[in-house]
């Protein structure tokens, strides 16, 4: 059961890196190259702002998205975590 956790929990990670990568498009879009570097750099800052932005830029699919497995990813990865050590 904890290897399926654990395989749910990579899923995620993919799903995450995906929605990254859209709003990456979108920040370098609406705010040139030196913004889209810091997102490559910082993640965190990629997602704070795609959540400023979200009515300017119509991606609040993507962001609750991207939230939703970022929160069923770290779920997924201790309880598979929790599971394979007991």
């Amino acid at each position: 059961m904890g290897m399926i956790l654990g395989l749910l929990g990579a899923l995620c990670g993919i799903g995450n890196l995906i929605c990254f990568i859209m709003v990456l498009i979108k920040l370098f879009q609406a705010k040139g190259p030196l913004h889209g570097i810091l997102g490559i750099i910082c993640g965190i800052y990629t997602f704070i702002w795609g959540w400023m932005n979200v009515e300017q830029n119509q991606n609040k699919n993507i962001m609750l998205g991207w939230t939703g497995t970022i929160v069923a990813g770290i779920v997924f990865n201790i309880l598979g975590s929790m599971m394979s050590g007991s």
